[in-house]
């Protein structure tokens, strides 16, 4: 897929769909047609240092980008999948230059978008405008998660990310669930609830 139009296209992609606290985060980013930024790639496959080193490339180099979010509580009430839809229309109308066409890492598009899109299965390795929101997307959420962790360094939001590590089920059934900070609708946060609340009784 050419990616060198007249036309400015935005790659969009989320981060924080399996994790068990904290929000989920989308980005949208629309590159220059000659893009500079060497070595852009699905975030998951690079390391951290290799990723904040290209996000500060991304947002020097890109002609518009945007990072937004969905909190917790917009994803216990709507769900994880629409929640993670809604921070990525959001991150297209936070753009300060509106694409012309959106490019959707996966197999749905947000709902009231005003352009045209399309979702590519597994975009954030074949389109590099896609990869570049993958990264900033991820490097923002890891972001949220190391200042979770200096408010609540008990459970490991640095190490773990809010992923629901041995390590991170063990806090939670040590110490329970954060409200304003897990998310209350997922299963193993559910259970340790109960468990709180048959603790009481």
């Amino acid at each position: 897929m050419s990616e060198c139009l007249t036309e400015w296209i935005a790659g969009v992609d989320e981060a924080g769909r399996g994790p068990l606290a904290g929000s989920v985060v989308a980005a949208a980013v629309i590159l220059p047609d000659v893009c500079p930024i060497v070595g852009l790639a699905d975030s998951k496959t690079l390391s951290e240092k290799k990723r904040d080193q290209l996000a500060a490339e991304i947002k020097q180099h890109a002609v518009a980008w945007c990072i937004a979010s969905a909190s917790v509580a917009e994803i216990d009430q709507l769900n994880i999948l629409q929640a993670s839809l809604l921070a990525m229309r959001r991150a297209v109308e936070g753009l300060a230059l509106q694409p012309q066409r959106v490019l959707v890492d996966g197999n749905r598009i947000p709902s009231g978008l005003t352009m045209a899109a399309e979702a590519i299965v597994k975009g954030d390795s074949k389109v590099k405008a896609i990869s570049a929101a993958s990264i900033l997307a991820k490097t923002a959420r890891d972001a949220e998660l190391v200042l979770l962790d200096q408010t609540y360094p008990q459970y490991g939001f640095a190490a773990h990310k809010g992923y629901p590590t041995a390590a991170h089920l063990a806090a939670l059934e040590q110490f329970g669930p954060i409200a304003a900070v897990h998310r209350l609708s997922f299963a193993p946060v559910k259970r340790a609830v109960a468990q709180q609340q048959r603790a009481l009784f």
